[in-house]
């Protein structure tokens, strides 16, 4: 197994396990919420926003360490 691969693996059980959690702590809890089958649905698409604003804060962070990287590797 090359060294690619390995990251493969590697990121890919990271999101399976970060979609697990999700599942698990977000979509759980609002699929119990409510009894009428179109409300459960309704709350699981508003999950999504909650998914947007997760991915939306990891691409903020990302994009400002890679903007100040040269201010935190000259701090280091």
């Amino acid at each position: 197994m090359s060294n690619e691969d390995v990251t493969y693996v590697v990121a890919g059980g990271c999101g399976l396990i970060a979609f697990v959690a999700f599942a698990w702590l977000v979509m759980r809890p609002a699929w119990m919420s409510y009894s009428r089958l179109w409300q459960r649905f309704a709350a699981l698409f508003l999950t999504l926003y909650v998914a947007a604003a997760f991915v939306g804060m990891g691409v903020a962070g990302g994009l400002a360490v890679a903007w100040f990287w040269d201010r935190i590797e000259e701090g280091v």
